[in-house]
């Protein structure tokens, strides 16, 4: 158990958790397989799990009556998936689809509910993190209505990262379109600004990214909003 818990591919927020908090929460915890597009939960859905990501990536997305859909955000080894469990809500007014496959633990929804009336050190952490999705999700809308689609595609890249040990991702041009609400020639295009740059290189779904620090310096304001704002939400070391 220890071994598994000092390793880096955790969930940053059960890491967070004082060693006595997690070794009492560890034998409820399951670890299981996220396959890429795997639909977590739909519109309207009872949530019976939280999920907290260890490899994976999981988009949350808002879907429109003719099936078009935009990210509204994302979240990785950094958060939680299921906030309505503990904010009183029992569904979610959006889908949660995988982005980038990989592994989660769940933890069943009474589970989550019993922690969260604790008032104890899964209770802070989970209204830190309910608070820096906020903040995320607020920028995803202004920075779709103001921002680039490229400036977007690096903010989605960045984003991504930091949630990911490495610096390759999969996806297609429409998924990325369908992430961003853009239409697919709109990305071919910023794919190619990006790769011209020389930021990254791209193949048959397969996004590498060459140049980080080049990245950060094309992307626009949204993406270190959120990012300063997760790190004065929790100020201990991140995973990335």
């Amino acid at each position: 158990m220890v071994a598994l818990y000092n390793s880096r591919r955790q969930n940053f927020l059960l890491d967070s958790l004082p060693v006595a908090e997690f070794e009492r929460l560890f034998p409820h915890l399951e670890l299981v397989p996220m396959p890429l597009g795997n639909v977590v939960y739909e519109y309207g859905d009872k949530l019976r799990y939280a999920y907290f990501p260890t490899t994976c990536i999981v988009s949350l997305l808002y879907v429109m009556e003719n099936g078009a859909s935009a990210e509204i955000a994302v979240v990785g080894s950094d958060g939680v998936i299921g906030v309505a469990l503990f904010m009183g809500g029992g569904t979610m007014p959006n889908r949660a689809v995988v982005q980038s496959s990989g592994h989660a633990y769940r933890l069943h929804a009474s589970l989550v509910q019993q922690e969260f009336n604790l008032n104890g050190p899964l209770f802070r952490l989970l209204l830190r993190y309910t608070q820096a999705l906020i903040t995320q999700t607020a920028l995803t809308a202004v920075c779709n209505r103001f921002h680039s689609v490229d400036q977007q595609l690096c903010r989605w890249l960045l984003l991504s990262l930091d949630r990911l040990d490495g610096n390759e991702l999969t996806m297609t041009h429409d998924l990325i379109g369908n992430m961003l609400g853009v239409r697919r020639e709109g990305v071919t295009a910023a794919v190619g600004k990006l790769q011209q740059a020389g930021l990254i290189s791209y193949h048959r779904g397969q996004i590498k990214v060459l140049d980080r620090p080049g990245l950060e310096a094309r992307v626009c304001e949204c993406y270190q909003v959120v990012r300063t704002e997760c790190d004065r939400l929790f100020p201990l070391p991140r995973c990335d």
